[in-house]
């Protein structure tokens, strides 16, 4: 493995790599990448935004206090031309929208190694990234790499220490990825389990949106401490369901990513429920933020697979019911409540 970490701080600045995004998360991949003095390709899709990225070294719109090094990007508003200029995509597109983006792709991307930011499920086919790209765009396993967290932009932008696993079938290319994120603010560990962290990332947003409910309707910290801990056994049980592949559910990539994205004041998803909770309706709260709740686009989905594997998820059931059936959140909770342990 030394051998290999080695190669990988040699190699790894060659490398054309691009992201496709231009979001919050995308935004701090491209700083995490440039901060390891990688040069990136950057697919932004607003010619507008675009040139506002190369005229001021900074995103508009997202993470705006990130100035970037001109010399280490290349600003494009044409996917094809990023990807053809890149042998590794790293693809930090909310899942709502990344189909639609595929489809207006002309370059082939199954001999390109693909990283994705995705957190969550896409809506056309009803599977998560990795699934979607092997099934749809013959996209070999050992060519994708899925990065878990526990990691919120916000803190990558202020340059908080934080933390990323790699997971991929192939640990050469896991290792090359983490050398290419080789910066004084995140440690890296690398991760065989692609599913089972993929699958965790899309599923801790739905927990989220459950946490943020909570808040909403006022409930304290003793619930939700209840509430979490139920939510990572429910977790559990769906990933063994999936893939049954040997993990700790509590490393930080399952549990550590599961308390971030529920407790901190940058979670979206949090963000998102506790509207909900307070009694905004879903299209207010949709109306209200500026950023996508990946939690709210992957429950149906994820409520519909857990009926087909036949898991026990009564929190999941419970969001479904009042982002999707209208129904109450404070009746809802106070049935929730009920079947926590």
């Amino acid at each position: 493995m030394k051998i290999l970490e080695t190669l990988g701080k040699k190699i790894a600045p060659k490398i054309p790599i691009g992201v496709l995004g231009s979001g919050s998360w995308a935004t701090a991949l491209v700083k995490i990448l440039t901060d390891s003095k990688m040069h990136v390709h950057w697919y932004v899709r607003d010619p507008e935004q675009a040139q506002k990225i190369k005229t001021t070294s900074k995103n508009p719109n997202y993470l705006t206090t990130v100035k970037f090094r001109q010399k280490r990007i290349t600003v494009s508003s044409n996917i094809n031309e990023v990807v053809l200029r890149s042998e590794w995509l790293v693809i930090a597109i909310p899942s709502a929208y990344l189909g639609d983006e595929l489809k207006l792709l002309t370059q082939p991307i199954k001999n390109k190694i693909i990283v994705s930011g995705v957190k969550g499920i896409l809506p056309e086919s009803q599977l998560i990234t990795g699934e979607h790209l092997h099934q749809h765009y013959d996209l070999p396993w050992d060519n994708f790499i899925v990065i878990g967290g526990p990691s919120h932009a916000e803190e990558i932008a202020l340059e908080r220490l934080s933390y990323l696993t790699l997971a991929s079938k192939n640990e050469t290319n896991a290792l090359l990825l983490k050398s290419m994120t080789n910066t004084k603010y995140l440690q890296v560990k690398v991760s065989q389990d692609v599913l089972g962290i993929e699958y965790a990332a899309t599923l801790k947003n739905i927990y989220a949106l459950a946490a943020g409910i909570a808040h909403g309707l006022n409930y304290g910290d003793n619930f939700q401490s209840v509430l979490l801990s139920n939510s990572i056994r429910e977790m559990n049980r769906f990933v063994k369901k999936v893939s049954n592949s040997k993990r700790n559910i509590n490393q930080s990539a399952y549990l550590g990513d599961l308390l971030v994205t529920a407790y901190s004041l940058f979670s979206r998803n949090r963000r998102f429920g506790s509207m909900i909770g307070r009694g905004y309706t879903v299209k207010g709260a949709q109306m209200e933020m500026n950023m996508v709740a990946e939690g709210y686009h992957a429950t149906e989905p994820v409520y519909k697979l857990n009926i087909s594997i036949g898991n026990n998820s009564p929190i999941i059931d419970t969001v479904y019911g009042i982002l999707f059936l209208n129904k109450s959140p404070e009746k809802s909770f106070q049935k929730l409540s009920k079947k926590l342990t």
